[in-house]
């Protein structure tokens, strides 16, 4: 690998924020970057193309951004028949679709390469196999065309996407819930985060997933589990509210996931309806967790930060298309006079728009990586934070 960056791009490094296409805007030239983005964390393959507008153009879109392309593949028939995504099958359906994917995220777009101002790729944490090959790719792309490679955390492009879609400004805070990840964090600026809570255990789309399995629901197991909720009573099963009035912010869920299934061995053979009122009483106790833990994190929020009179909570994450816990998040903060932020649901599942932006973030900032940037399994957004007990296989990764 190149450890060094070319002299060009050593110079677009520093001098990033004049790194800008020029667009004609009435009597104005309105600077802009345009940027590449690869994902490939897990089991999306995905690519996309964005531009953001220089904070300094002076024009009312200065910091703003859109989507020239958003091109994602879903693995989710190649790993529904395990249960659960496989990495080897991740990694070589990766290999398989990533360069189709970039073409067609560049064709979208129409862009060539030596119209980009930078690269982006997701460079952690996630499937070691996924994310090299992604980063690879990024690599390969810097190189033949001379450009700046961006070595994006993913948690940070899941953390400022509500940037992108509705200019959250900093602080603020995010929940950010997924199959691998559940953490309540302080977003101060970009590669500024403190983590607040996280799990100790499982995470939620884990626990989802691996509810809905028991229950013999089909993958991916979060969606079906709120599909079969809307038909069942959320009061028959008295699951617990783990952590639920404890001091601090961090959450666990294995023990939730384990009262669901004795409440299914007592009363098996299931019958559609115990499914449904199996469902619906999980994601009550689950929202019911949800609410205590950010409640608690708003009250912080606004002692720390008493100047911002309509603090901001952004959701983001594959969990956070659940509409019921969109709908107690909402509850939440409007009794403490705070707004939800939640980008569109294509937008809260991984893909490459997220990458692309949060690497236009860090490059608007003169921020771009070396050609041997690491791939990494595990790349917490905090790097000062503890790690927790039981530190689990998919929550240890953040």
């Amino acid at each position: 690998m190149i450890s060094l960056c070319s002299k060009s791009q050593a110079m677009r490094h520093v001098a990033a924020s004049i790194a800008f296409e020029g667009h004609n805007k009435g009597n104005k030239v309105v600077r802009a970057m345009i940027v590449l983005g690869i994902e490939t964390s897990c089991d999306e393959t995905a690519a996309a193309v964005v531009r953001r507008y220089d904070d300094t153009s002076g024009d009312e879109r200065s910091g703003q951004g859109e989507i020239l392309s958003n091109v994602v593949l879903s693995q989710i028939e190649d790993h529904a028949a395990y249960g659960g995504v496989v990495p080897e099958i991740a990694a070589r359906a990766h290999v398989e679709a990533l360069d189709g994917i970039i073409k067609t995220a560049m064709a979208e777009a129409g862009m060539r390469f030596d119209q980009l101002d930078a690269v982006a790729a997701t460079s952690g944490p996630g499937l070691i196999g996924g994310v090299l090959i992604g980063l690879m790719s990024a690599k390969a792309i810097a190189a033949a065309h001379d450009l700046p490679l961006i070595a994006v955390n993913h948690l940070e492009g899941h953390a400022l996407t509500a940037r992108l879609t509705n200019n959250a400004p900093f602080p603020h805070l995010i929940l950010l819930v997924s199959g691998g990840h559940s953490q309540i964090l302080l977003v101060k600026g970009v590669g500024d985060y403190e983590r607040w809570g996280t799990t100790i255990d499982d995470a939620l789309g884990e626990a989802f997933d691996k509810t809905a399995k028991l229950l013999g629901l089909p993958y991916p197991g979060g969606p079906e589990v709120e599909k079969a909720a809307l038909n069942g009573d959320s009061k028959r099963f008295a699951l617990p509210r783990s952590m639920k009035g404890r001091d601090g912010y961090d959450f666990s869920f294995s023990g939730l996931k384990s009262a669901v299934r004795r409440e299914a061995e007592k009363i098996a053979p299931l019958s559609d309806q115990d499914i449904a009122d199996l469902c619906a009483s999980f994601q009550a106790a689950i929202c019911d967790i949800l609410a205590d833990r950010i409640d608690k994190a708003l009250v912080t929020f606004s002692e720390r930060f008493p100047e911002k009179k309509e603090p901001q909570l952004v959701v983001a994450g594959g969990v956070a298309s659940n509409k019921a816990i969109r709908a107690t998040l909402d509850t939440v903060l409007a009794k403490r006079g705070a707004k939800l932020v939640a980008p569109p649901i294509k937008l809260c599942t991984d893909n490459g728009v997220m990458i692309a932006w949060a690497g236009a973030e860090r490059f608007a900032l003169g921020m771009s990586d070396p050609l041997d940037a690491p791939a990494r399994p595990r790349w917490p957004l905090d790097k000062d934070a503890q790690a927790k007990i039981g530190a689990g296989r998919k929550g240890a990764k953040a």
